[in-house]
């Protein structure tokens, strides 16, 4: 699977469930070419004039399953939410 092919693909959350949003960007060690997490942003504010609060930056590891449309992950939303700057 090619890294564009990751992008666009929903996200959802298997622990409750929860539809998360899109990958917008992927975070990789240029180094190894691995890939070190999945960013998704999270909820707009006021219809998106305003921007985002933060994002949810998914490591690689809490991935369960890659499928044609959909991306499983396994996480506490709280712990990977981070600040957009």
């Amino acid at each position: 699977m090619r890294l564009c092919e990751l992008k666009g693909k929903t996200v959802i959350n298997d622990t409750d469930c929860c539809i998360l949003g899109f990958v917008v960007d992927i975070d990789f060690d240029p180094s190894s070419g691995c890939i070190l997490a999945l960013i998704v942003p999270g909820p707009a504010r006021l219809c998106g004039l305003l921007g985002r609060d933060f994002e949810y930056v998914i490591p690689f590891k809490c991935i369960r399953t890659i499928g044609p449309d959909i991306i499983l992950v396994s996480i506490c939303p709280e712990k990977v939410k981070q600040k957009c700057i």
